[in-house]
């Protein structure tokens, strides 16, 4: 069934539950209008001033109603509604579309009961398996490549809109808010099979987001998977894939992490960026993100009992993915006697 969300465009705009359709019975300002009136001289004076821009826009609410149950090809005349405790606003809608002959029901609770649930969601400890590797090992492409096999995956840095470094947001759509970025990764959490899902190993923080702590505490418990790719394919590989941004872009993105790369060496980086020696100035790069990587390895408790590796002389997405199912199902049937 369409879900859809008759908060205001702004409550919408923030976050809101991963496909639901924005239907808004108030705008913004009317929103604060109402609400004003609401705190300040009471509920009636408030539902009066709603009954004014509600009648106005009864046949349009009725009108999209149609359109997206027509447009998405639904079967049955069935729709959810929702505002943000389950008040009145998805009560007058959910009134008038059931009057208009739709069967509504009405969210619990809803969005505010919808985030509890987010919530929730993050501090379960699910099955989890962790691709680990040094940076441009092409994990995403291998996660990417699992996924198709058949495996369940959870893509954080392409929910985050961001690759991780201070060069992933190059290319990337804008990121989404912290809460909405919650809210898409909350719902594939719920869909983890018993398998497990697979995740790159990833900082805390991707981007200006943050993976909430508990999943990120989980995360960091769980079996790495550990591909270990020789460094001069690793430095083709981002030479390739961030090499094609323009060079201002680049030296601004070196530029952010000037203090933690060294003084000297990101100068050595904005000269060879500024010469077109792209595959000198990542090598300097690489260096830098292997130590940090490495780093955060040993400082992770008790990860030798948890690491897996996978050696390649190569970079055939399909072959390594292969070879990490086959292991986490060999692992699985050991576990399981």
């Amino acid at each position: 069934m369409p879900v859809l969300d008759v908060r205001s465009p702004g409550e919408y705009g923030h976050a809101h539950i991963p496909f639901a359709y924005s239907t808004p019975l108030f705008t913004d300002e009317e929103r604060k209008v109402v609400g004003t009136l609401y705190k300040q001289q009471g509920k009636q004076k408030a539902i009066k001033a709603g009954l004014s821009y509600f009648g106005t826009k009864m046949t349009d609410l009725v009108e999209q109603a149609e359109a997206i149950i027509k447009k998405q090809g639904y079967s049955a005349n069935k729709l959810i509604v929702h505002c943000w405790r389950g008040g009145m606003r998805s009560a007058g809608v959910a009134w008038l579309l059931d009057l208009y002959g739709f069967e509504v029901f009405i969210l619990t609770g809803g969005y505010k009961n919808f985030r509890r649930r987010v919530l929730s969601e993050f501090e379960k400890d699910k099955p989890i398996h962790i691709l680990g590797g040094y940076t441009g090992s092409a994990k995403t492409d291998i996660l990417q490549a699992m996924g198709r096999k058949g495996e369940h995956i959870i893509d954080l840095e392409g929910i985050a809109s961001h690759k991780g470094s201070a060069f992933g947001a190059l290319g990337q759509d804008p990121q989404p808010t912290q809460e909405m970025f919650e809210n898409l990764l909350a719902l594939q959490l719920m869909t983890v099979p018993e398998t497990g899902t697979w995740m790159e190993d990833e900082s805390q923080r991707i981007g200006r987001l943050n993976i909430p702590h508990a999943l990120w505490a989980t995360m960091r418990n769980k079996p790495v998977y550990f591909v270990d790719i020789p460094k001069d394919l690793r430095l083709a590989y981002i030479t390739e894939n961030y090499g094609r941004h323009h060079v201002a872009d680049l030296i601004a993105a070196t530029e952010r992490i000037q203090k933690r790369l060294g003084g000297l060496e990101a100068k050595n980086t904005i000269e060879n960026l500024q010469k077109g020696n792209i595959i000198g100035a990542f090598g300097i790069l690489l260096a830098y993100y292997d130590k940090l990587y490495l780093k955060g390895l040993h400082n992770r408790e008790g990860l030798e009992s948890r690491l897996s590796r996978f050696e390649s002389e190569d970079m055939d997405i399909n072959r390594i993915a292969d070879s990490l199912i086959i292991h986490k199902k060999d692992k699985r049937s050991d576990k399981n006697g």
